[in-house]
């Protein structure tokens, strides 16, 4: 490959990794590669049924992704513990423009990004209850793990430089616990986000990453309305960039702090405004987040 493709290969692949990095992180509603989830790891009755729609906005100095996603959630019965599946839908808008060289180039994408599913299941602590025996539960201790996909069924364009699909699937297991003292809630998390490659970066190239290892930890209050604030950190490294088998980019190494806070309308509905900013970046990769949702739930006796 000649000095001048290299360097445009490698303008490419960081516009490509931090656009990808602000679309996993930005819909901030369980649906991303290295989310801010607070109380992931949680009781609820079986039977329940959440829905919410949402939007965010992540900008850094180059980009801009705007992002609304409707998801869906689900409590079931896990062989006598809690778990849920979760499905997310999300649509995004990209923008940005990047230097290559004196020459400016301007990106955008816009259309559905990639879907993603996610089980999890509480392990100790959290037993399956019906709404009647979930008023005399009081939390403890859980430890639960969990499992999501995300699905390359996004738009895609293999001759673009940014997209908002991905074109590659990644799997990420993951374990945590949540401590409860009163009204308060500590919780830690760790996951690890496993990609696969995309085979058809900027035509017939090859695309492949490192997995990326986080681990993200929340002090939660409960206010007796049952709103609650969450103080929020994660911290992830790795998920080097190759090209061709060829390495073009180093291991990441990003902290991150935010907020939650979520406030009941009535009985059924709710409405979750978070954010979250990126105070360390060895790639400078950071990036701003802000972003709002509303759920709705039903079902289980309610």
């Amino acid at each position: 490959m000649s000095q001048a493709p290299r360097a445009s290969f490698l303008f490419v692949l960081q516009s490509m990794r931090t656009a990808l990095l602000c679309l996993f992180l930005s819909l901030g509603i369980q649906a991303k590669a290295q989310e801010i989830e607070a109380r992931a790891y949680s009781n609820a009755p079986i039977g329940i049924n959440f829905a919410s729609i949402g939007i965010g906005q992540a900008s850094s100095s180059s980009y801009k992704l705007t992002t609304e996603a409707v998801s869906y959630t689900r409590i079931l019965d896990v062989a006598g513990q809690s778990g849920k599946i979760s499905l997310v839908l999300p649509y995004a808008q990209l923008s940005g423009s990047g230097k290559l060289g004196s020459q400016t180039i301007n990106a955008t994408s816009e259309g559905l990004s990639d879907p993603l599913i996610k089980a999890s299941v509480n392990l100790y602590g959290a037993p399956a209850l019906t709404l009647d025996q979930f008023k005399n539960y009081q939390q403890d201790l859980i430890i639960g793990v969990s499992l999501a996909a995300s699905i390359p069924w996004g738009q895609y364009n293999n001759e673009q430089m940014i997209n908002v699909g991905a074109n590659r699937w990644f799997i990420q297991p993951g374990l945590g616990a949540s401590k409860a003292l009163g009204p308060w809630r500590f919780e830690l998390a760790g996951a690890a986000t496993i990609y696969t490659s995309n085979t058809s970066f900027l035509g017939g190239n090859t695309l492949s990453q490192n997995p990326i290892y986080s681990t993200q930890s929340h002090v939660i209050y409960y206010f007796p309305s049952t709103a609650w604030l969450s103080a929020d950190a994660t911290y992830y490294v790795g998920g080097q960039t190759y090209l061709n088998s060829k390495p073009v980019s180093g291991s990441q190494e990003n902290w991150r702090f935010g907020a939650t806070f979520s406030y009941p309308i009535d009985k059924q509905k709710s409405i979750k405004i978070y954010g979250s900013t990126g105070t360390y970046s060895r790639t400078n990769n950071s990036y701003d987040l802000l972003g709002i949702s509303w759920q709705y739930r039903w079902g289980g006796g309610m």
